[in-house]
């Protein structure tokens, strides 16, 4: 996951001014005190927003990566609640920031369970929450954070091939016997295309010895010429990025279909999983991986 900040001065918000953009800026200079002062101010003048909610979550977060967990828990459960007292008022999904905030309210708060040995109860919490959301565009957010608690070493979720560009794809059923790299990527995605190049490589190097790959992907509604593009329109423009940045995984079969990013808790792409075998997971890792790591991954079910 990564933070965007602008070079702005650090200033406590006016009333109806940007608290998001204004928090990161704190943020990225590890200042939680300021931060936390701006929400307070705008939260006095301008009330509970979504906009002030997702950026209480942004300081949820940089509470748990700088290993302050008391506090991450503090204001990730702020958030939580207050996400929650919204969501009397409207549905989560009416705009961007609110479902932002609530999905990391949520993991954050399992972060902080498993981070204090308490896997299992951060595994069930997510589990709950999953029940409660599944319906929403949060759903892929919660499921990843149980994946990264409890896929590795479990039987992989079946993929829907039904859909598909490229070669006709098989049932990972159909490929035991053979270990499976799994690529989710977006059309819109950077970081999955500079991955690409690297994909190509290892399909090179260890397709000779039994690897397959596959490169789910999605419908998104958009293009970078329509922002409500319909799915046959949105098919073409994702086989023309499929041809023009991933040219070295043309003979990669790409199932279509939001279902296989809610099984596999694909909020972020890439999402990389390697599949032994057997058919069980070895790997789950969310975002780009080196070449190191995932060809030193590739060796162990290769090998």
């Amino acid at each position: 996951m990564h933070m965007r900040f602008l070079a702005l001065p650090l200033v406590i918000s006016a009333a109806f001014a940007n608290i998001l953009t204004d928090v990161q800026q704190s943020l990225s200079q590890r200042d939680l005190t300021l931060a936390e002062a701006q929400v307070k101010d705008y939260q006095q003048r301008a009330g509970v927003t979504p906009e002030m909610l997702e950026a209480l979550s942004w300081i949820a977060r940089v509470a748990f990566y700088t290993n302050q967990l008391d506090r991450a828990e503090a204001d990730a459960t702020r958030t939580y609640e207050l996400c929650k007292a919204e969501l009397k008022k409207r549905p989560l999904d009416a705009e961007a920031h609110l479902p932002a905030a609530l999905g990391a309210a949520i993991e954050v708060r399992a972060q902080v369970l498993a981070q204090r040995g308490q896997r299992q109860q951060a595994a069930q919490y997510l589990r709950a929450q999953l029940l409660a959301y599944r319906n929403t565009s949060i759903a892929e957010r919660i499921q990843k954070n149980i994946n990264i608690l409890s896929l590795e070493g479990k039987p992989a979720p079946e993929l829907l091939t039904s859909r598909y560009l490229g070669p006709k794809p098989s049932p990972l059923a159909g490929l035991r016997g053979r270990p499976v790299l799994l690529f989710f990527w977006a059309h819109w995605c950077s970081d999955c295309r500079a991955e690409a190049p690297l994909l190509a490589e290892i399909k090179r190097e260890f397709g000779p010895k039994g690897l397959v790959m596959a490169g789910p992907t999605r419908l998104y509604g958009y293009t970078a010429a329509n922002d409500n593009a319909p799915p046959a329109e949105e098919m073409k423009f994702i086989e023309a990025v499929r041809q023009r940045f991933y040219a070295g995984l043309d003979d990669v079969p790409m199932p279509i279909g939001a279902e296989n990013f809610l099984r596999y808790g694909a909020s972020t792409t890439p999402t990389l999983v390697l599949i032994d075998r057997r058919g069980f997971v070895s790997l789950y890792h969310p975002g780009a991986m080196s070449a190191q790591e995932l060809r030193a991954a590739v060796q162990r079910v290769t090998g």
